[in-house]
């Protein structure tokens, strides 16, 4: 079973002391390639750190997430394009809008959102998007940039059925992660999952964040790495009623075409 995680946040400070040690637990549990997560000024350099220093088996995205959009300055837009030019850079974001903790303003992230909407149209690669309580405004924006930008999968989906199917018709692709396994607040997505299709549909655990509450020995340390991407994908492919392998086969061809990986040595 090949998995590739397509969002994974290894820049976060709780990697800096055993990298390499959760690099080799991700390899061991079948997690092919990685695309590390670039969410703000500072981390997103980073991420392309990261991938230089794995090349074939770690990519990056150089974004910034809607909770720093005031760092969006015309200094910091001039530093993502440059990212953006690496080969091992292979999405536009983290970026978005997230009305749920409002950690910046809101006209502040719609306006950091679109202008990276116009890096995504000048570059050409895909976008990676965050949206949390903002169903609406983000859906206006991303109709403003229609037939100017490329592919987009919506990161970390948690929102509604009616939310899914606006991104399907918008031909968005979905990413899971282990959101599905909260008896809490995952139990909607277990429902809807099925109606995702195939070709459409990606894997992540956005770590170090949502750790699935299902895993079992839980880790008493409660951060989430890659090594769970495996028990998502069994989660996942129950919920749809398929095998695991072919969950597995299915999310990693559509995440190789989607951000253009080639497959590794």
């Amino acid at each position: 079973m090949q998995l590739i995680d397509i969002g994974v946040n290894l820049g976060h400070e709780s990697f800096d002391h055993d990298l390499d040690a959760v690099l080799a637990r991700a390899r061991a549990a079948g997690v092919a390639q990685m695309v590390v997560t670039g969410a703000s000024r500072a981390g997103s350099p980073k991420a392309l750190e990261l991938a230089q220093a794995h090349p074939g088996f770690l990519y990056a995205t150089a974004g910034v997430h809607p909770h720093h959009a005031v760092e969006v300055t015309d200094e910091c837009l001039a530093e993502l394009r440059a990212l953006h030019a690496h080969p091992q850079v292979v999405a536009v974001g983290e970026c978005g809008l997230d009305y749920f903790r409002d950690f910046a303003p809101r006209p502040a992230q719609r306006r950091a959102f679109e202008r990276q909407l116009e890096l995504a149209a000048e570059s050409g690669k895909p976008l990676f998007l965050h949206q949390r309580d903002a169903h609406a405004d983000f859906m206006g924006v991303m109709k403003e940039f229609e037939g100017r930008i490329g592919p987009a999968v919506v990161h970390c989906f948690t929102g509604t059925r009616e939310e899914l199917f606006d991104y399907l018709d918008a031909d968005y692709h979905i990413g899971i992660t282990g959101w599905l396994c909260d008896e809490r607040r995952g139990l909607h997505l277990r429902e809807i999952v099925k109606n995702i299709p195939a070709d459409r549909l990606m894997v992540e655990t956005d770590a170090p964040y949502l750790l699935p509450r299902s895993v079992r020995p839980m880790p008493s340390h409660r951060r989430n790495e890659p090594v769970y991407l495996r028990h998502i994908v069994e989660e996942l492919a129950r919920d749809r009623g398929e095998t695991p392998e072919r969950t597995a086969a299915a999310s990693t061809a559509t995440a190789r075409a989607f951000f253009g990986l080639s497959e590794p040595a």
